[in-house]
Order: structure tokens, then C-alpha cells, then sequence
């Protein structure tokens, strides 16, 4: 609560600059009209540029909604964008990769205002000079520059109701003097994130299904501060600080379980009724700060770039899961198993960069560098689990305490090299070849391993990753481009920590320390016609995919009555029946191919009424994975394989519709699909969602009212069914269906120059976090 008054008393604090608005609003109006017309989607060089401009369309969204409707990108789960035939895409600003864990950029980037863009560059093949992993793209933010000193800022605030109601609130400032510039962000909001699962897994004689709601409270509060400072006219000076703070106190698991096991002496199944109760209390920190030199070294634009950045990241999470014997009806008879759970992840890097650009005056550019990472994280988890036995009167007889410690360090390093040179041909050619070099040394340690192998895990590997682009200008309406690049992936630190995270006593994920980095080789082609419609080719080949594998087997279980005590036969032993466990295993798992052709098109129809982006495209998916044992223990499994090839149409729409003359009243239409594809864990059926948006624009004020996943059609389902019996499914509902009003103010000289953003040295790590 004191939160939201905070940011609602800086939010109308900035009244005060009303007045000083006023007298520019014809002029910033007339700027609008003449940039709304340069909104074109086109092909430059290594990448696809949306000349988004000074257009009312993005007045009054987020950044995070415009990202949203550039062509090439989309959100299924509206906290990942993903480009086309890629994996998740990676954020940079101005050329400058965000200074943010992953968590944390979500919610920076649906904080933060969309005036101030200029444009958006979509690199779906990053060259040598970017530090990106697997098939990972890349969106860079361009921001506008604005050249006469002052005070500029915006204010957003906005309400959404889900299933559950949130709140958000954003307040950002930019100030230049002289040689002096100074950029600040504060938001942040509190929500409940509802999900609602249906689980089942099994095979004809033992089977389990969990259904129930996970309700997740969430409060944020972060931002960022950036100082830039000119020493002369050919160095700058700046430092950042990015902050960002999570709280989910009293996040809940409530899942009724329903298992069944083939009783063969009496020809008949036996049902047992459990629910799983759990609670987390779970805080996290992310702070940054980064110190950054640049200099021009001549007239061309040559120019040498040094950073240096420290990162801490922290989340503390404590976690009470509870197996209730219950009845047929669901009601509770009493505490069966409760396993308590301290999970601490605590990451300290340091990093520094170093880059060269030397331009040349024939149009060649040779571009040099070199980074170093060292990342310590700290894992000291703390597992009791407590098994209640009582007699056949319901009394409680004893309590078996099972305490399972781990403490686990992994220490990496990590150093890289790079040379790219770049030549433009002439005015029709151009073409790009480069190689990074990356050498990685870790140490993984664990205090209190449950095998030997786990006590230490050692891993050095060195990766010579190449890349080729070139771009040919046929005419003036006729682009074509190649590029082919070589990409590997390191697992996230959460993935490589050897920890179980309950679901329920049989349905559980688990880490793997074991993880080894995948490698990925990406190649496409790219046809554009008249800077508005386009043809896109891609391949891309997995080598060791990094995955979830859902694992399951029997095993034996006591038999229990309708009042939850053990039965027994008749030498007066307990009965066992076969019990079906789910282990979600984080592992390597095989090779994968995907493959896909995009046709698209980004024009404006009827005098720019109409603004009309539409893709329509096939992907096709190879898996060729296998698994049967647990690596972290050694535990056989019956054989999970994935060896099915899929393909899949998908479609993605989004227009804006001008409502009148003025400019001022705009109508969104968005509306994606995607068929069912074969993926890691099963098949996954077709998703959709239509969203609907209405806003209108008021001299410095918009008001805005969105309404996504009309239909309430996109829900997550999988289900797997393997050849020896097994099956395996999925169904999630986050409650995307919703209504979201929001109300934003600008104020102040919209003159001002943006503060330089800066790449943080240790931003390679920060995606490898949580």
C-alpha cells in the first residue's frame, strides 16, 4: 500500500507542468502528422527496421505493447517476445543490450512509456559483435534524440482486471544541461498472477490426476538512473544503475490428487484421494551498476568502447507443501507428508568489455573486442520433510523427520573474443564475416551431494562460432539477404542447482548440475518487395537441447483406507500399490531441427487510415530426443522419447484504425494463431487470441481501455502419449482475458535529448538469472 501512494503522488506532482506544455501542443501535433507517414517496415543491412516515429499509435502504450505489434514479433504468454523462427528475442537500446534480469525487463518494459521511440530493429541473426546465445534474436530500441536542454518526463498509470484485479503505476524524467545529462525511471504495482491446472499421467494400471488453482500475489518496485556526462567533443563518461525488487508473500498451491492403482487379486482399481496444499514466501533483489568510456577516435565515427559492471542478484524462497489424505468429496481427514523447503539463490558477477570500431573511408568497417565474466552463485537449500503415521483411531503415533541439505557453488568464467569486418560494395551490395571465440571454464561444488558425481562438476569447453551475412539490392523496390551464424547456450544458473520444486508428493521438477551447453546453427533468407511485404526462409539445427523431459514410473506405495490408515492383508502387512512419480527433468535432450517460411506485410491502406500488419507462415519441427535416466541420481525410468515431426500454421494480425480526422481516436484489432506443434514435452495444441484496444489522445494526455484474449482462447494443452503405455498431459489457464484502463501524462521540454544508454558489461549474465 505504501507503495501505490507513493507512485500516485509522484504521478500528480507532474500537473505542474501542464501550463508549460500548452503553448507547444500545435507544434508537437504538426511533427506527428509528418512522421506518421515514414512508418515503413524495411530490410538494412544485418536487419529489419519499423519506423515507428512520432506516431499517436504509440502514444499512450507501453513499450512492451508496441514490441507486441511489430511485424515479426509476438507474445503468447504476454511476458516473452518471441521473433519468427526464433527463440526468445533479446531487448537493446540504442545498440545496447537492457541493463535487467529477464523477470525484472518485463515489467521495466510494461512500465515504461512508447512516445519516446524512433524506431524498432529487428535482428534476427545477430552478428559476432553481439554477445547472444542458441537462436536467440535481437530487438533493439532506437530511441528519439532531441537537441535543446530542459526537463521532459511521463507518467502512466493504469488498472487491469484478470481473474484477480492489478495495479501499476510509472514515472520517468529526463534532464540534459550542457555536457550534463541525467535519465531516471521509478515503477512499479502489485498484482495476483492466477493459474488454474489440470494434470494427469499414467498408462492402463496406475495413473495420477491433479486439478486445482496456483494463486501467486506479486509486488515490484524498481527502476533505473543513468548519468552521461561529454568530457570533449570526442568522450563520454557514464554511469548506470538499474534496480528492481520482487515480493510474493503467500503464493498458494491448492490441487486435488486422484490416484489409481490395478489391484490384480481382486481384478479391480483402488483409488486414493490426497490434496496438495502448499505455501512459498519468496523475495527477490536485482541490482546493477555499470561504468562506461567511449571514444571517437576520428572523423568516420571509429570509436572505442570500455565497460565495467558488477551484478548481485538475490531470491529468497521458503516453501511449506502439504499432502492432505482427503476423501472421495475432497474434504481433508488429515495430514499425510509436509516437506519444508529453503531455496536461497545468491549470484555476484563481475564483467568488462572491451570494442573497437574502425570505419575506413572505401565503406569497410573492421569491428574487434573482447569480454570477461566471472560468476560466482550461492545455493544453500535446506529440505525437512516430515512423514505423519497414525493409528487406526486417527491418533497421531510419530513423526519421521528426513532432512536433505545441499549446499551447491558453481564459480564459472567465461572469456570471449571477436573480429567482424564489414564491407558495402557498392550501392547494392554489401556483405558482413566474423567469428567469436569463447572459452568457458566452471566448478561446480556440493556440500552435502546425494551422489559422488555431484560432490564436483568440472566443465571446460572452448566454441570458435562463425558468422556470414550479405544483402543485395536489387532495385529499388527488391531486397534480398543470407545470413548463416553458429550460437551456443549455457544453462541459467537456476537450472544447473540441484533442487526439487514441489508440485505434489509424486509430481515434482528437478535441476541437473549436469546441463552442458547446447549449440545451435541458424541460417535464413530474406526477400522484401517495396518495403512492405516479405518473405522469410529459416533453419535452425539444436544440438543437445536444453529441456524439461517428463519422466515417469511406479513405485510402491501403502494402500490406505477411506479414514487414511494403512490396510492390511492377511499376515497383517501393509498392502503396496503401484504408484505412478512425474519427474520433470532439466537435461540435455537430443538434437532438434525447426524450420519455417514467413509471409508477411506492413502497410498503411485508405490515406493512412488504416494501419494493416499481417504474417501468415508454416514451421515445421524435427525432435530427435531420448532419455531413461534421471541423471542427478541414477533412477531408471521407462524410456521417454520424441522422435515426431509436426507442422504448423502460423498467422499474427495486428491493425490500428484511425477514427477520425483529428487524429485522435484510434481502434486496435490484434489477433494471433498458432497450430499445433510437436515440442519437448508433447504435442501442443493450437493457441489463439483476439485483443481489442480503444484510445484517444488529449493534448498531452491519452486514455486508453484494452481488452485482451476476448475468447479466452489461449490456454495452454499438451498431452504425450508414448509406445510403452505412458501418457502425459497438460492443461494451464493464466486467465489472459481481461480489461486493462490506463491514463498517461507527458510533460515538460519533449525537446530534451535522450541520456545515452549504455550496455552493462554483465548484461550476458543477467538472462542466465531468473
Amino acid at each position: 500500500m505504501k507503495t501505490q501512494i507513493l507512485i500516485a503522488a509522484i504521478f500528480f506532482s507532474g500537473l505542474t507542468f501542464a501550463q508549460e506544455k500548452k503553448s507547444d501542443t500545435l507544434k508537437t501535433k504538426s511533427i506527428e502528422g509528418v512522421t506518421l507517414t515514414k512508418q515503413v517496415f524495411k530490410k538494412q543491412s544485418d536487419r529489419f527496421v519499423y519506423d515507428v516515429a512520432a506516431s499517436p499509435v504509440t502514444k499512450g502504450n507501453t513499450t512492451f505493447d508496441i514490441l507486441k505489434q511489430t511485424p515479426l514479433l509476438s507474445s503468447t504468454d504476454d511476458k516473452t517476445l518471441k521473433i519468427a523462427g526464433k527463440n526468445n528475442a533479446l531487448i537493446y537500446i540504442n545498440g545496447r543490450k537492457s541493463n535487467m534480469d529477464a523477470d525484472s525487463l518485463v515489467q521495466f518494459l510494461k512500465n515504461t512509456p512508447a512516445e519516446n521511440i524512433q524506431k524498432i530493429e529487428v535482428i534476427t541473426v545477430p552478428g559476432s559483435e553481439f554477445q547472444v546465445e542458441s537462436s536467440d534474436g535481437i530487438i533493439n530500441i532506437v530511441l528519439k534524440k532531441k537537441m535543446s536542454d530542459g526537463l521532459s518526463g511521463n507518467m502512466r498509470m493504469s488498472n487491469s482486471q484478470n481473474k484477480f484485479n492489478g495495479s501499476n503505476a510509472s514515472f520517468s524524467a529526463n534532464y540534459r544541461k550542457d555536457k550534463l545529462g541525467i535519465s531516471a525511471n521509478l515503477s512499479g504495482g502489485e498484482n495476483i498472477q492466477g493459474q488454474s491446472y489440470v494434470l494427469r499421467n499414467g498408462n492402463d494400471l496406475s495413473s495420477n490426476e491433479s486439478v486445482g488453482d496456483i494463486n501467486d500475489p506479486n509486488k515490484n518496485l524498481g527502476g533505473y538512473l543513468n548519468i552521461d556526462y561529454q568530457l570533449n567533443d570526442n568522450s563520454n563518461l557514464a554511469l548506470s544503475w538499474n534496480t528492481w525488487a520482487n515480493k510474493s508473500y503467500n503464493s498458494t498451491v491448492d490441487l486435488f490428487n486422484t490416484t489409481r492403482s490395478y489391484d490384480k487379486k481382486n481384478d479391480d482399481y483402488v483409488m486414493n484421494y490426497t490434496r496438495s496444499r502448499n505455501k512459498e514466501d519468496a523475495r527477490s533483489y536485482n541490482n546493477s551498476v555499470n561504468l562506461n568510456y567511449e571514444l571517437k577516435t576520428d572523423s568516420l565515427g571509429s570509436k572505442l568502447n570500455i565497460n565495467a559492471a558488477y551484478l548481485n542478484y538475490k531470491r529468497f524462497q521458503f516453501t511449506d507443501n502439504r499432502t492432505i489424505l482427503s476423501d472421495v468429496y475432497g474434504n481433508d481427514i488429515r495430514l499425510g507428508r509436509q516437506t519444508f523447503q529453503d531455496l536461497p539463490q545468491i549470484i555476484n558477477n563481475f564483467s568488462g568489455t572491451v570494442d573497437y570500431n574502425k570505419k575506413f573511408k572505401n565503406d569497410f568497417t573492421v569491428s574487434v573486442g573482447g569480454n570477461y565474466n566471472k560468476t560466482k552463485t550461492n545455493n544453500d537449500t535446506k529440505n525437512n520433510t516430515l512423514d505423519y503415521a497414525y493409528d487406526k483411531f486417527g491418533n497421531l503415533q510419530g513423526i519421521t523427520n528426513t532432512p536433505t541439505p545441499n549446499h551447491f557453488v558453481y564459480n564459472e568464467n567465461i572469456y570471449g573474443v571477436y573480429l567482424t569486418l564489414e564491407k558495402k560494395f557498392n550501392d547494392k551490395f554489401s556483405g558482413k564475416v566474423g567469428a567469436r571465440y569463447e572459452i568457458t571454464n566452471s566448478v561446480g561444488t556440493s556440500d552435502n551431494a546425494a551422489t559422488p558425481d555431484l560432490q564436483r562438476i568440472e566443465r571446460k569447453y572452448n566454441n570458435l562460432l562463425p558468422y556470414v551475412s550479405f544483402n543485395y539490392a536489387i532495385n529499388d523496390k527488391n531486397n534480398i539477404s543470407y545470413a548463416f551464424s553458429s550460437r551456443m547456450r549455457r544453462p541459467s544458473f537456476w537450472e544447473i542447482n540441484p533442487v526439487r520444486n514441489i508440485l505434489t508428493e509424486d509430481n515434482y521438477t528437478q535441476n541437473n548440475p549436469f546441463v552442458k551447453a547446447s549449440s545451435t546453427y541458424n541460417q535464413e533468407l530474406t526477400y522484401m518487395f517495396n518495403s512492405s511485404y516479405f518473405l522469410i526462409l529459416n533453419h535452425s539445427l539444436y544440438k543437445d537441447v536444453i529441456t524439461q523431459v517428463p519422466l515417469q514410473r511406479d513405485i510402491l506405495k501403502k494402500r490406505l483406507d477411506e479414514m487414511g490408515n494403512p490396510v492390511l492383508d492377511e499376515n497383517n502387512q501393509p498392502i503396496m500399490d503401484p504408484h505412478k512419480q512425474l519427474r520433470y527433468i532439466r537435461t540435455n535432450f537430443g538434437d532438434k531441427q525447426e524450420m519455417s517460411a514467413m509471409l508477411g506485410i506492413q502497410k498503411t491502406f485508405f490515406k493512412q487510415y488504416l494501419t494493416a500488419n499481417f504474417n501468415i507462415g508454416l514451421q515445421h519441427n524435427i525432435n530427435n530426443g531420448s532419455l531413461s535416466v534421471d541423471p542427478t541420481s541414477g533412477d531408471v525410468f521407462p524410456t521417454y522419447e520424441n522422435k515426431i515431426r509436426s507442422t504448423s500454421i502460423v498467422i499474427q494480425t495486428n491493425n490500428t484504425i484511425r477514427l477520425d480526422k483529428k487524429k485522435t481516436w484510434f481502434l486496435g484489432v490484434n489477433y494471433f494463431y498458432v497450430d499445433k506443434q510437436q515440442i519437448e514435452l508433447g504435442m501442443l495444441k493450437d493457441l489463439m487470441s483476439l485483443d481489442l484496444s480503444l484510445k484517444k489522445n488529449w493534448n498531452d494526455w491519452t486514455f486508453a481501455v484494452n481488452v485482451s484474449d476476448v475468447f479466452r482462447t489461449n490456454v495452454v494443452e499438451i498431452e504425450d502419449y508414448q509406445d510403452n503405455g505412458n501418457y502425459n498431459y497438460v492443461k494451464n489457464d493464466q486467465f489472459r482475458r481481461g480489461v486493462t484502463v490506463s491514463i498517461t501524462y507527458n510533460f515538460g521540454n519533449q525537446k530534451v535529448k535522450k541520456v545515452r544508454d549504455i550496455e552493462g558489461a554483465s548484461d550476458a549474465i543477467k538472462s542466465r538469472t531468473r
